[in-house]
């Protein structure tokens, strides 16, 4: 998994919501909070989601953006942003490059099956593309305020 101090992966390109390319090289310019879940609309990922969609507003006021990104599909986040009215973008990265790109499509247990998926892990990057802050295995429930935390005291103390 990359760490704080790398370099993100800037020219991998994925989909966004509307199925159109993306890639974070079209977002330097800004910090960036990239945060890779598992699955739209489960408990965890909802909860997360939320958190950040609640957080949002403080986030934006220091200048930072918000994405989501999952391996489901464009459409799945469209009826997920909706239900939840989500006021960030979400990446679908139905090939997973850009999470294997960052290290976050992992093995993973559960009642004794062993199978790939995306590990809960957020990145927040500087308006370069450098990885400041990683966060893995996060409290979905107060995450989104707990990076707000951290980029409040980064970027106001510089």
């Amino acid at each position: 998994m990359l760490t704080t101090g790398d370099k993100a992966p800037l020219k991998t390109v994925i989909k966004d919501s509307e199925s159109n390319s993306v890639s974070l090289s079209e977002r330097l310019g800004k910090p960036v909070v990239l945060y890779f879940y598992p699955k739209d609309d489960t408990p965890g990922c909802t909860k997360e989601a939320c958190s950040f969609r609640d957080w949002n507003t403080d986030i934006q006021k220091l200048g930072v953006q918000i994405i989501g990104i999952s391996k489901d599909s464009p459409k799945s986040h469209q009826k997920f942003a909706q239900k939840y009215h989500l006021n960030f973008e979400l990446w679908s990265d139905e090939e997973h490059k850009l999470m294997e790109a960052f290290g976050t499509w992992q093995e993973k247990k559960f009642i004794g099956r062993k199978y790939m998926g995306t590990t809960r892990s957020t990145f927040v990057l500087d308006a370069q593309g450098n990885i400041l802050k990683v966060w893995e295995k996060v409290n979905p429930l107060e995450h989104g305020q707990e990076v707000y935390e951290f980029l409040k005291s980064k970027l106001t103390s510089s």
